[in-house]
């Protein structure tokens, strides 16, 4: 019968999207190799700092401060998108030095450069972190000062994740006189008995919620419910990704203090006209 038969025909092709596909293949060994070139660029201290303007709403030309951007060259000296790496690396080790990295960066720029105030990101996961506690100690102990200047971004989901730690983590640096801004605010678990008790000083409204938000009415309401919840704890409300004057003046009108994104500035890798890059050094 035909259906006992041995096929005569060569068995079907994998889809070009599968997982056996030479497509696929590629992918994978473009992710590895991709990896292992940031894996270098760490251990090697390739790495610099861009630096986007945060205005004053009101005063759209007065910069508030600076957000610092670690950005990873590949061996041409290029930087690499942090999009492309940083969803990998930001619960392993190679996030936590690269933290590192950038802490250090940043306060060497902030010893350089008394006349500016930087922001930092960081993850919850750097605080427990020996090494990056040991550069925010050491540049600390050879200038108090620069604590005034510093603000340390963690993000919503970061913090949440171990509360107490964040906790205990800002009130040993208060005496530093450091800020803190929780990032990304609106997109993670936050719950309004921890921000209570957060000593945040600033929340950042994620920029899922700020871009087109002028003909957004769904986002009209959200938006202002954050900025009533930032109000109520008297923290700073900065907007991120402000690409659009129609999205700015939404904001200005409902209060928001600071702005942030392309409408501004590009992060660059100079702060200000006269400003030096600072690149990490090699150990």
């Amino acid at each position: 019968m035909a259906h006992d038969r041995e096929p005569t025909t060569a068995a079907p092709r994998p889809h070009p999207g599968g997982t056996d596909s030479p497509l696929s293949a590629a992918m994978v060994g473009r992710d590895r190799k991709l990896m292992a070139i940031v894996a270098s660029a760490i251990r090697h201290r390739e790495v610099i700092l861009a630096h986007q303007p945060v205005v004053q709403a009101r005063n759209p030309g007065q910069v508030a401060f600076y957000e610092a951007f670690a950005r990873v060259l590949d061996d041409t000296g290029r930087p690499i998108p942090a999009r492309d790496f940083m969803p990998r690396i930001a619960a392993t080790e190679l996030g936590r030095q690269l933290d590192c990295l950038a802490l250090d960066l940043g306060l060497r720029l902030l010893a350089e450069r008394p006349e500016i105030r930087l922001s930092i990101n960081m993850s919850a996961r750097s605080i427990g972190y020996r090494d990056w506690s040991t550069t925010l100690e050491r540049h600390l102990g050879a200038d108090d000062s620069l604590g005034e200047r510093l603000m340390l971004e963690i993000g919503e989901s970061s913090a949440m994740a171990v509360p107490e730690l964040v906790l205990d983590f800002m009130d040993q640096m208060q005496p530093h006189g450091i800020a803190f801004a929780l990032d990304n605010f609106g997109t993670g678990p936050t719950i309004l008995r921890h921000l209570r008790d957060f000593l945040f000083d600033a929340v950042k409204i994620d920029g899922e919620f700020i871009r087109g938000i002028h003909a957004n009415l769904d986002n009209h309401a959200l938006v202002r419910t954050l900025i009533a919840i930032a109000r109520e704890f008297d923290m700073l409300v900065i907007a991120e990704h402000v690409e659009e004057q129609a999205d700015a003046d939404f904001l200005v009108a409902a209060r928001v203090d600071c702005l942030q994104g392309y409408l501004y500035g590009a992060p660059k890798l100079i702060p200000v006209a006269a400003a030096n890059t600072v690149r990490a050094r090699r150990a």
